[in-house]
């Protein structure tokens, strides 16, 4: 919950005009007030337009919903869902994570599915517990052809905004965990192709140390990505 309209469409130019030709795939995520003019600034782009998060139904009476229907007449591609502050501060349940996954592909948006842990998870030894309720939840009645339009985003909850972060191999460790997870409820070859993205406090100083791990594909950027300054190195962190 940052940026006005303004603020939102200055920092939308800013990174057109100094991410052309990058290698990686790019997509910023506006608050639902800023999805129209941010559009407009991507236009003709190499930036996607994402959502912070999406309703369950399309139409109705949902008072203060927005449905996928509203995002994709934005221009929204992708939208992500189960982010640890939804789920924590906002009790949304797998269930409702699951019911808006299966949603959204069936609109053709994208999904960014976030599992993560509590650091009181963490320290009980509950990690791999935790994460593999939130994956099978969350994945459940959805399709192996339909995780092409999936991202799997692992955000430990005690790394996001704290300013601590796993350490790459920590983090590389549970994202193989991921994978073979999806090796048992899918295949083995969607596994190896499924896009497994980190999402923990990933900053300019320690994203090049993190993408080098085998099964960490990307970054799911939060704070850094408020910040021209911070973030355009970090999607350039292989140039």
């Amino acid at each position: 919950m940052f940026k006005t309209l303004d603020e939102a469409v200055a920092l939308a130019k800013e990174l057109t005009s100094s991410l052309t030709n990058v290698k990686s795939r790019v997509m910023i995520a506006p608050p639902f007030t800023s999805l129209w003019g941010v559009k407009q600034v991507l236009k003709g782009s190499n930036i996607l337009l994402g959502a912070q998060n999406m309703g369950p139904e399309e139409w109705g009476a949902h008072t203060g919903e927005v449905s996928p229907l509203m995002l994709q007449d934005l221009g929204v591609e992708i939208v992500i869902l189960g982010h640890s502050e939804r789920r924590h501060a906002y009790g949304e349940s797998d269930q409702l994570i699951n019911t808006k996954v299966k949603k959204a592909l069936e609109h053709g948006l994208e999904a960014i599915l976030c599992v993560g842990e509590t650091l009181e998870e963490r320290e009980a030894g509950f990690t791999e517990k935790i994460v593999e309720g939130q994956m099978r939840s969350g994945l459940k009645d959805v399709s192996e052809g339909h995780m092409k339009r999936v991202t799997i985003a692992y955000e430990p909850v005690w790394a996001i905004g704290t300013g601590k972060t796993a350490t790459p191999q920590d983090a590389d460790g549970i994202h193989g965990f991921i994978r073979k997870l999806l090796s048992e409820l899918y295949s083995r070859e969607l596994a190896e192709n499924q896009i497994i993205q980190y999402g923990g406090s990933v900053k300019p100083g320690n994203v090049k140390e993190l993408m080098a791990m085998e099964n960490i594909d990307g970054a799911l950027v939060g704070g850094a990505s408020l910040s021209g300054e911070l973030f355009i190195p970090i999607v350039k962190f292989d140039q």
